[in-house]
Formats: C-alpha cells, structure tokens, sequence
C-alpha cells in the first residue's frame, strides 16, 4: 500500500524523536527553503516558527504537509535518534 508525501511528512513531524531538537530548515514546493526553531502539527499542516522575521517581517509559516518537499537537519546528531521514525542503519560491511 502505497502512503502518499502528505502523510509520511504529517508523520515525520508528530513522532520527531525526543533526542533531536525541534529546529531545522524546510524546504517546501514553493521553492522556499525556511529555517525554523519550533513547529507545531496539526492534522492537516505544520505550524513553524522562524528564527528570525523574513523580509516581511513574518515569523510564523503555516505549511500544508504535501507543500513539503524536504527538511534538513542543522543540529549534529546522530542516525540511531531517527529509529523512531522507522530509520534503520545498515551493519557495518566486513
């Protein structure tokens, strides 16, 4: 059963991993890409807070999930917090 990209992001968001903090850069279908310090989810879009206004002096982006097209992590972390997320590490090859 094939889970559409709204859905995997709505996800994504309400399981982040308590070991990782709540900040990052998301890059969306409108070609933005928006740091961020916080988010907050709903059913049907994510609420970010930005770091700091952006030229218009806006600090909060309400986002549809299936206008996100990618996030980025700023934060060193390491792969073993995103397990609950379904993330898994290969072994090691010998």
């Amino acid at each position: 059963m094939a889970t559409d990209a709204a859905e995997i992001w709505r996800h994504c968001f309400e399981e982040w991993p308590a070991e990782v903090d709540r900040r990052g850069v998301l890059i969306t279908s409108f070609g933005d890409q928006i740091p961020f310090e916080a988010f907050a989810t709903s059913s049907e879009m994510l609420l970010i807070e930005r770091r700091s206004p952006d030229t218009v002096g806006a600090r909060i982006v309400m986002v549809p999930y299936g206008n996100i097209q990618g996030l980025k992590i700023v934060d060193v972390v390491k792969l073993k917090d995103f397990q609950s997320l379904g993330f898994t590490t290969p072994p090691p090859r010998k």
